[in-house]
This record gives structure tokens, sequence and C-alpha cells, in this order.
């Protein structure tokens, strides 16, 4: 039995990097000009887009990290074994302190417990001083970051496991298990922690929500089916950060659909759109905004789910997960630069280069603008006014 599923975990690791290697041989190398990044374009400014502060953080970047905000303070890690906290506003580091082994995913922090996890599973908990708390096991790798809160720390691997320690001393509260696919995609993927559950997207196109305390499954939704002959064409998986806004909770699969559930009315869908991203999705109280596969951004009413806008002007840029902020929304790019659009119609309002190369981690809206984990270990505030 154990000798079977390892062998699926391989095969699943191979051939994710298989997907990843082929997208960009077709989408960034290919002479065909559909796939060809849309140039950049000069266009009058809506916005002024600024680097409010850089500061370094550690060394590389990747799926699996992105900086978690709380309160006036935003917590980042990178793959080195870093764990930092800054002041969100002035980029003045709190704490730094190190893991003493590689990271595979982080951070996930509460303010009080600040978690990240190693490539062999091991999840290890800091307090708010930098300080280390414990270390525990999860059952397989650790690819996404922790979720931190109602006093646990939890953690989805990679033979589809979704584990929650407690906050304070590391012991295993509970486990819990779904069957998943033989393929999943690699991407960005996080968990939430709210009113007392734990949602998460799962790599088989459905949302669950699981009370934090015992570990008992409150819902479950189904985003998207797979379908298609093939492993690759199966494909369906909850991409991004599930996003709740009001009596809503809304999801986005690769290959398949977003989704809005109505929470009011047992969980049941409110709307859905045929739609593929591989990033994940934003919303504020009237839109859901995503990019799809090919580059071209989508803003949706929340209400009924129609298409309220569509640009096409960042085609094939490899668009990160979107932020939300009063000016705009912000998407990066494989280039380094984080683009602005505006929320009524989807016009360009202004950019700005932040380095690092390609933008992997999802942007973060703050108060003071969008905060932006570079590949190089950097984290930037890009100031809007």
């Amino acid at each position: 039995m154990h000798i079977a599923v390892s062998r699926r975990i391989v095969r699943s690791a191979v051939l994710a990097l298989s997907v990843a290697a082929l997208a960009g041989c077709s989408m960034f190398s290919s002479p065909n000009p559909r796939y060809e990044p849309a140039p950049l374009t000069e266009y009058p400014a809506g916005i002024s887009a600024h680097i409010a502060w850089s500061v370094s953080i550690g060394s590389g970047g990747g799926y699996g990290f992105a900086p978690a905000l709380v309160g006036e303070a935003v917590y980042a890690a990178t793959p080195n074994g870093n764990i930092s906290k800054l002041n969100a506003a002035s980029g003045a580091v709190l704490w730094q302190s190190n893991a003493g082994v590689d990271l595979s995913a982080g951070v996930g922090s509460d303010g009080r417990t600040t978690a990240v996890a190693a490539g062999d599973g091991t999840v290890i908990a800091f307090n708010d001083q930098g300080i280390e708390k414990w270390r525990g096991k999860a059952s397989s790798a650790v690819n996404m970051p922790p979720a931190v809160g109602n006093g646990i720390v939890a953690v989805r691997s990679s033979d589809y496991r979704i584990q929650a320690f407690d906050e304070e001393t590391g012991e295993l509260r509970w486990s819990l298990q779904r069957p998943g696919p033989a393929l999943a995609l690699k991407t960005n993927m996080q968990m939430v922690i709210v009113d007392g559950l734990l949602v998460s997207g799962l790599p088989n196109g459905r949302l669950i929500a699981i009370d934090t305390r015992s570990g008992n499954v409150q819902w479950e939704g189904t985003v998207s089916v797979s379908q298609g002959a093939t492993d690759l064409e199966r494909i369906s998986d909850v991409v991004g950060t599930p996003q709740l806004q009001g009596p809503l909770l809304c999801g986005v699969t690769y290959q398949g659909r977003m989704v809005c559930f109505d929470l009011t009315q047992g969980g049941r869908p409110l709307w859905e759109q045929y739609f593929s991203s591989n990033t994940g999705m934003a919303t504020d109280t009237r839109q859901a905004y995503s990019a799809n596969q090919r580059g071209q951004v989508h803003a949706f009413a929340l209400n009924d789910g129609h298409e309220v806008w569509k640009q096409d002007a960042l085609a094939n840029r490899r668009l990160s997960s979107p932020a939300v902020i009063p000016q705009a929304v912000a998407f990066g790019d494989y280039e380094g630069y984080v683009h602005f659009l505006s929320r009524a119609d989807g016009q360009l309002l202004g950019r700005v280069h932040v380095g690092g190369d390609a933008i992997i981690s999802p942007l973060l809206a703050s108060n003071n603008g969008v905060l932006v984990q570079t590949g190089n270990g950097n984290l930037v505030l890009v100031g809007v006014n």
C-alpha cells in the first residue's frame, strides 16, 4: 500500500513538472504569434505607482511562498529558510529567523504563531519574537503555505491530506484525507481560516470547509468536474485562494469553471462561468477578477456572474494572482512588472517594475498599497496615488 502511494506521488510530481515545461515551451518559446507575450505599450497614466520600500528577506522564491498580512505587520519566508516580520508601512524589519533547513512553503501567521514547511513535510512554528516553538511532521511534502488561526496550524500535503497541529504544542489534532487525481497542478494555492472553519480548494475541483476544532467536514461544493481522456486533460484543480465576500464563497479552477456559492442557501451555487485560471482570483464587494491561462483579464459581477469587462492587453504575460486595492486591481507578470487596471472597465492605469524576474507569488493588498514577493528574495511595497 505504501509503495503504491509513493509511486503515485512520484508520478504526480514528475507529470506536474512536465506540465510546467510544456506550458513554457508552447506559450513562451513558440514562434506562433498567438502565444507571444503582449508587448508593453504606452498609455495615459490613470494612477501613479511607485516603489515605497524594498527589503531583502532571503534568497529565492516560487510556488508555495506568499506573504501574510496581520494588522500592521507582514510576514514572509524564502526557500533558503529565512522567516521575516516587517512593518507593513515602512518596511522596517521587526525580526528575522532561520529554520535551519530549506523550505518548500510559507508563511502562515495569525500574529501570534508563524508557520512554514520544509520539503520533507516538517512543519516549523515560531512565536512572535521569531523564536522557534515546535516542529511537527506532515504525512508528506507540503507545497502550499500553512493556515494559522483558531488554535491550529493547518497544512495540506502532496498526498491530498489536510492535517491540523495544535498552535501552542505542535501536537497533531486531526487529519483528513480526500482521494486525489493522478496529476495535480503546480501553482499557488492557499487555505483560509474564517469563523472557525478552514476553507480549502482541492485538486479534484472541489471546495471544502472543515471545523477547525474537530476536523469534521461541514460543507463541500463542486467548482468543476474533470473531463477528458488523459491525465493532462483531466486536471481541474482549485487554484489560488478561496474568496469569501459577504455570504458568498467563490473559487476558480484550471480547465474548469469559476463558481460562487451562496452560504445563506446551504452553499448552493449562485452562478458559474466556464473559465480556466492557473493562478487564482480576487474579489471586492461587487466583482470577481481573474486572469485566464492566456493572460486575458476578466471581471465578473458577484451578484449574477455576468462578464463586466475583459482586457487582452496583457495576454501571455504569465500573470500572477491579483490583488484588489481601492484604486485598481493589480497583477504581476513574468518580467517583474506590476500592472494596475481599472476596476470599473479594465483599462490600463499604470505599471511599475519591481525587479526579480517573474512574479510568481500572489500579490497582497494592504492599506499602504500592494505587497510583492519577488523571485530574488525581496519583499516590495508598491504605493499608489
